[in-house]
């Protein structure tokens, strides 16, 4: 299968949602940053993924094509409740999750908080507790950069690409032009002031029933490998693979050995 431009997608329960594929419900939850969305996170892997998935790209609140809406309350909740409503919509009951950042973040809540709903997991660069045991985890860096985008002039292209070369690669110069095209058209959205308040999920984790792949990228600048093995021992049935050669966005930097562990776990393959 070949995949070169998203598929169409349509509102449903008020998030944009795109599929792609047939087979066991898998759903695409992208990272927190600047312009990112299901597809621009995950499309690189879509088709290796969905040759014998239904790949369900969800954007979640205040992110591509979702409403907007102001959120004041404890962020990961509200957005876990968002994509439940979302997949009910659908008719889905239980899903396995491919997530980036944000999204994994997403997932881990909503695996601990509705176990019949979540089936196998794949995590990447998310920080879903704050730095464990003096491991290093820069929760700061985040909203430093997003003000530093929006801030002065406001976004322009050069500054996407700058932003993701600084942070979100480890070797920018494979990166596409047509990847910073579409953060930059998609950062241009506007979103409310309120984004929800940072979640402690320290003591959601060890309810999480699902097998979770934390699926890591060897450079990244926001929490590296090490924090991904504190996350795993806090989790009941986890493991770790570490990708060099990457950073915060290994689907996208290397998308032929993050879609090839990603299936491998979600297939049951590295049990």
């Amino acid at each position: 299968m070949s995949v070169d431009a998203p598929p169409d997608g349509r509102l449903v329960a008020r998030l944009h949602v795109a599929e792609l594929g047939s087979g066991r419900p898998t759903v695409l939850l992208h990272g927190g940053g600047p312009g990112c969305t299901a597809w621009t996170d995950f499309g690189p892997v879509a088709a290796r993924l969905a040759a014998d998935r239904r790949l369900i790209f969800i954007d979640l609140p205040q992110y591509g094509a979702s409403e907007a809406p102001d959120i004041t309350g404890p962020a990961a909740s509200f957005h876990a409740a968002a994509v439940l409503g979302a997949l009910d919509a659908l008719g889905v009951g239980r899903a396995d999750f491919v997530c980036q950042s944000l999204g994994g973040s997403v997932a881990l809540a909503l695996a601990a908080r509705h176990p019949d709903r979540a089936g196998r997991l794949v995590v990447t660069g998310s920080q879903p507790v704050p730095g464990p045991c003096g491991v290093r985890s820069d929760t700061t860096l985040g909203p430093r950069a997003r003000a530093d985008y929006y801030g002065g002039e406001g976004p322009t292209v050069e500054k996407m690409r700058a932003l993701i070369a600084d942070l979100e690669w480890h070797d920018p110069s494979g990166l596409p032009d047509r990847t910073v095209q579409l953060r930059y058209e998609a950062s241009l959205t506007p979103a409310p002031d309120q984004r929800g308040v940072p979640e402690d999920l320290t003591a959601d984790l060890p309810n999480v029933r699902s097998p979770v792949l934390l699926l890591w990228g060897e450079h990244d600048p926001f929490a590296g490998p090490a924090y991904a093995h504190a996350v795993a021992a806090r989790l009941p049935r986890a493991d770790v693979a570490v990708l060099g050669r990457t950073a915060h966005h290994p689907a996208e930097e290397r998308p032929a050995a993050y879609a090839a562990l990603a299936a491998a776990h979600l297939d049951g393959n590295l049990s």
